[in-house]
């Protein structure tokens, strides 16, 4: 199955052209049926996939490429130099996450265990060993809040030495996937029938964090190697660039598994369990893993000939409801007959139970 692509061009033009802050009875007049049509295809999609591609002109392949360019310099640098923008006393949060820290959800959660017993074998994850073999960077991207009760949260970023370019190419490549992603929230909330800054106005001084990965290929190239075991994340949007090596399995609602294939141009999108809240699991977190697959063995086999980097690089970032909102069904949603499962709790104190959960809070420096 192939992820439909949605160009956010033509909400981008009309959001230019005319106020869209009205109530949702007269937004379908302002859009007019093809657009809202498009927002209506964007909730769909977030609700039956956990994913979407996105084409947005702000975004170009030129800016991801600039950005997988310096990741891949500094993946690279030697594993003393790396370990310098170590925070582990600050959750991992800000700077640099090692190989052997981040442990998968699906390795310590019970619940999940039981579920993926009971998937169909060709759906199945890969089978999980021991923590991640992929290190991450953390940067912050966008204002932090003057006063906040989780000030950990929402750190000063990590600068690493010999990259005078380093600042600038994470600020510029972050707000722009940003701003993509406020559009794909404003045109979800329209298609759920809420009003367009419904979820916007939770992200505003939210931890939004640019976490680009980097997993060792020529270490790790062996068929079946897993980076990033099954999991989900716990932040409200999360958004990739097209990464040089493909691996990327995501699971859709209905069970099935599929290997994402993102076109050249185009970001992807998946749902995270904030907005899995805040629609009291009528979208809900999509579950993933990133792995070496038999494409991947081809594009290893190729950036080789072509001797470029062996590592992958994933430019993720994870977009954030702020720290001291309150995630809780929203609008209609608080309504529906399983809303109680989604209990009112500060985002905050709902992102430390996660890391809690998979080993980034609480471990100073111990690596396993």
């Amino acid at each position: 199955m192939d992820l439909p692509v949605i160009d956010l061009t033509p909400y981008l033009a009309a959001a230019n052209e005319r106020s869209l802050d009205v109530v949702p009875s007269m937004l379908t007049d302002r859009l007019g049926p093809e657009l809202t049509g498009l927002c209506s295809e964007v909730s769909r999609v977030l609700k039956e996939t956990g994913a979407l591609l996105v084409k947005d002109p702000r975004c170009t392949a030129e800016d991801n490429d600039r950005f997988i360019d310096m990741m891949e310099r500094y993946f690279e640098s030697p594993v003393e130099f790396k370990l310098l923008q170590e925070r582990p006393n600050l959750h991992y949060q800000v700077g640099v996450t090692p190989e052997g820290v981040e442990i998968p959800r699906s390795l310590v959660d019970e619940e999940m265990q039981e579920k993926l017993k009971a998937m169909p074998r060709e759906f199945q994850p890969a089978t999980l060993v021991g923590p991640d073999r992929k290190w991450r960077y953390m940067w912050r991207v966008g204002p932090r809040p003057l006063n906040t009760q989780f000030q950990e949260l929402n750190s000063e970023p990590v600068i690493p030495e010999g990259f005078p370019q380093w600042k600038d190419t994470m600020d510029s490549w972050g707000y722009k996937m940003i701003s993509a992603i406020e559009v794909v929230a404003e045109m979800a909330a329209i298609g759920f029938g809420l009003p367009k800054g419904t979820f916007t106005s939770l992200m505003k001084q939210g931890p939004h964090l640019l976490a680009p990965t980097g997993s060792d290929l020529r270490r790790y190239g062996q068929e079946g190697t897993v980076f990033a075991g099954y999991h989900y994340d716990l932040n409200f949007l999360t958004i990739h660039g097209r990464s040089r090596f493909p691996g990327l399995n995501i699971w859709l609602r209905n069970g099935e598994k599929v290997e994402v294939k993102v076109p050249i141009g185009c970001l992807l999108i998946q749902t995270g369990k904030q907005i899995e809240w805040l629609t009291a699991g009528d979208c809900i977190a999509g579950m993933h893993e990133v792995l070496v697959t038999n494409r991947t063995i081809e594009a290893i086999k190729l950036a080789s000939e072509q001797n470029r980097s062996l590592w992958r690089v994933s430019s993720t970032l994870f977009a954030h409801v702020a720290s001291d909102a309150m995630l809780k069904p929203l609008g209609h949603f608080a309504e529906s007959p399983v809303a109680s499962k989604y209990p009112p709790i500060c985002a905050g104190e709902f992102v430390e139970q996660e890391l809690a959960v998979i080993n980034l809070k609480g471990r100073q420096g111990e690596h396993l």
